[in-house]
């Protein structure tokens, strides 16, 4: 019996993690050797054991057996799928899933740079693997990354990634150095996307640190994460969490980019959605207020029309999905499991399901799979 079931389920956020060597494997030779090692937070220590640990259980059916009793308990690198497509696929029977948007973990930081050469390179590589892994299953949608940092580069990479097979491509929310995602420069980076009907994603990570490190200085012994770790999300990081993402969404939307293209889409990612609400209502205010001086926020619709009709949001577990609902909208929000990471929770299908006693069927369905296949443009 799958962990759900009666409804379809299209699962919003989810997640490989790396193997050392893996990217490595798909990049061109002027870029492998300048790939660092993968970057793993406050929980190295910790991390770096799980992770020999389980390339120890590759090609070990027997192994893989015997983690499907414990498949929403088993976390990181330990669990079912974490870095084998095979096993995932078993994962995604066990899970009840129809659909599921995957991410990598931690590649990004192999790569990041200022140097266009290692950015775009390791972009390739990355994307490349995510679509490999992703390629035996039309479950998993692999979702590309594609750094702003140059303009022609970025769409030479989402093109590629989008013939690679990904269906979802990854931008940073943080802007990139010297100009506004929304700058005629990327016009044609969006237009690409809403030709094709492949969504955007922002998630967690893609803004960098939103908190100044001053705030952790505050005179008390340091507190790690609630993982273990000590250099991923706290409390204040996680007060922070939505700075990024929104400010990204209200330039999209304030600038016209949604007027202009209408059929892009996009998804927020792993960042919650309490913020989504007032999000909505400084959205209107801003465009009432300044139209005056700023004639470009004489848009056809409401500023917050484009959001309803482009954008949508996920919340975490914790959060009260249904009073979201009940609030913003049936159309906003998506259900995710983040697996395999320990955050999605042992059940977030029923931290969900006890904040929505009071929604709709219609509403449900919205949530559990219909929104996302309309972001995704998935045949009826």
């Amino acid at each position: 019996m799958p962990y759900l079931e009666g409804r379809t389920f299209y699962d919003a956020d989810s997640h490989l993690m790396e193997l050392n060597g893996w990217l490595q494997k798909y990049a061109d030779a002027n870029v492998r050797e300048r790939l660092r090692p993968l970057y793993l937070g406050g929980a190295g220590p910790t991390a770096e054991r799980a992770m020999k640990d389980a390339q120890t259980r590759l090609n070990d059916p027997q192994a893989a057996r015997s983690l499907e009793a414990n498949l929403m308990t088993a976390k990181g690198w330990s669990a079912l799928g974490a870095f084998d497509p095979s096993e995932r696929s078993r994962a995604l029977d066990l899970l009840g899933v129809s659909k599921q948007l995957v991410f990598s973990t931690f590649a990004p930081t192999q790569f990041a740079s200022d140097d266009p050469e290692l950015l775009y390179g390791g972009t390739r590589a990355h994307n490349r693997a995510m679509a490999d892994f992703c390629s035996d299953d039309k479950r998993m949608i692999a979702v590309g990354f594609v750094p702003l940092l140059d303009a022609e580069r970025a769409l030479v990479e989402a093109r590629e990634a989008i013939k690679l097979g990904c269906g979802a491509i990854l931008v940073p929310s943080a802007p990139p150095r010297d100009k506004s995602p929304t700058h005629p420069d990327f016009h044609p980076l969006w237009a690409l996307l809403q030709e094709t009907g492949v969504p955007f994603m922002t998630h967690v990570g893609g803004g960098g640190r939103s908190l100044r490190p001053a705030f952790h200085k505050n005179g008390k012994p340091p507190t790690t994460d609630h993982l273990g770790g000590g250099e991923n999300i706290r409390s204040k990081d996680y007060m922070s969490l939505h700075f990024s993402p929104e400010i990204f969404v209200a330039c999209m939307v304030l600038d016209g980019i949604f007027e202009q293209f209408p059929g892009l889409r996009g998804g927020c990612i792993e960042q919650g959605a309490m913020w989504v609400i007032p999000l909505l209502k400084r959205l209107d205010l801003a465009q009432d207020t300044f139209q005056k001086t700023e004639p470009a926020l004489r848009l056809p619709l409401r500023a917050s029309e484009y959001v309803r009709r482009q954008l949508r949001f996920t919340p975490f577990p914790n959060e009260n999905a249904g009073w979201l609902i009940e609030q913003g909208g049936e159309e906003l929000f998506l259900f995710s499991t983040d697996y395999p990471h320990p955050e999605g929770t042992r059940d977030p299908f029923n931290r969900f399901e006890s904040s929505l006693s009071e929604i709709s069927e219609a509403a449900k369905e919205r949530f559990y799979s219909r929104n996302f296949a309309e972001m995704m443009r998935l045949s009826a």
